[in-house]
């Protein structure tokens, strides 16, 4: 399978790294990169339209949320799927609608990846039928909450006991939290959509880890999902499990056995 990363930061490196260790049957053929004065073990681009020269099969984004638009028309016109990690460009009134319009077109897919969430998968089989309401809660240590609008809301270093200092739409958190769009909208995307899914952000003194709790009701059941994410080890601010989610996705488009 033909793969294209888009961007070569943290996660972007870390899934070329795993790949490569696991032999999975993943040819990297590009990277696309705004300064291609980097080390790399393929090609770099800078123009989405040179992207249809490497023939993609898959084209993978880790480069942020302003890359999903522009790369991602790019690839679906390419003919290839298209993965974006940076969910969050779909808190945009039409973003995703865009994307889906150009899949149709070309007779590809976009791919929403769970990045740090798991569950998803179950998540998205339950909403099938309706459901009632899905609650997404974000638990931080209280000090990591530091240089957000939650300094505004609550007294972080003052904190002694877990705190609920937001509670309302994912649409809203994207918009004012930023830092957790990407697991807002895809836990929105996944069940009820943004502006019916719950998102409650806690600042917790005693957290040693970011914890996501998703809970979900309907006329499936009732589903609790809970996960304690540990850092990436060559960023501390992203999740191991972004990474490690992305080559799942990249292997279960290239090998024969699909989980």
């Amino acid at each position: 399978m033909r793969l294209v990363l888009i961007g070569w930061g943290a996660i972007g490196a870390e899934v070329a790294r795993l790949l490569t260790a696991r032999k999975a049957p993943v040819d990297l053929v590009a990277v696309a990169l705004r300064n291609p004065a980097r080390d790399l073990p393929c090609p770099a681009i800078t123009d989405p339209a040179a992207l249809a020269n490497f023939h993609p099969d898959l084209v993978v984004e880790t480069a942020g949320r302003a890359a999903v638009l522009h790369w991602g028309e790019a690839a679906l016109a390419s003919g290839a799927d298209f993965a974006p990690a940076s969910t969050s460009a779909f808190a945009e009134d039409g973003a995703l609608d865009r994307l889906l319009s150009l899949a149709r077109v070309n007779g590809r897919q976009v791919l929403i990846p769970p990045g740090a969430l798991g569950g998803m998968d179950a998540l998205s089989a339950a909403a099938r039928l309706p459901l009632d309401r899905v609650t997404h809660e974000v638990t931080k240590p209280a000090l990591a909450w530091a240089g957000t609008e939650a300094e505004t809301l609550c007294d972080l270093p003052a904190l002694t006991a877990p705190h609920v200092f937001f509670e309302g739409s994912a649409r809203e958190a994207a918009r004012r939290f930023p830092q957790n769009a990407n697991v807002a909208l895809t836990t929105a995307l996944a069940g009820l959509g943004p502006e019916a899914t719950t998102l409650r952000l806690i600042a917790d003194p005693t957290a040693k880890a970011n914890r996501h709790r998703v809970v979900a009701e309907g006329a499936f059941g009732r589903m609790e999902i809970t996960l304690d994410n540990a850092p990436l080890a060559s960023n501390p601010k992203s999740s191991a499990l972004t990474a490690l989610s992305l080559v799942r996705l990249i292997e279960n488009r290239a090998t024969p056995l699909v989980i």
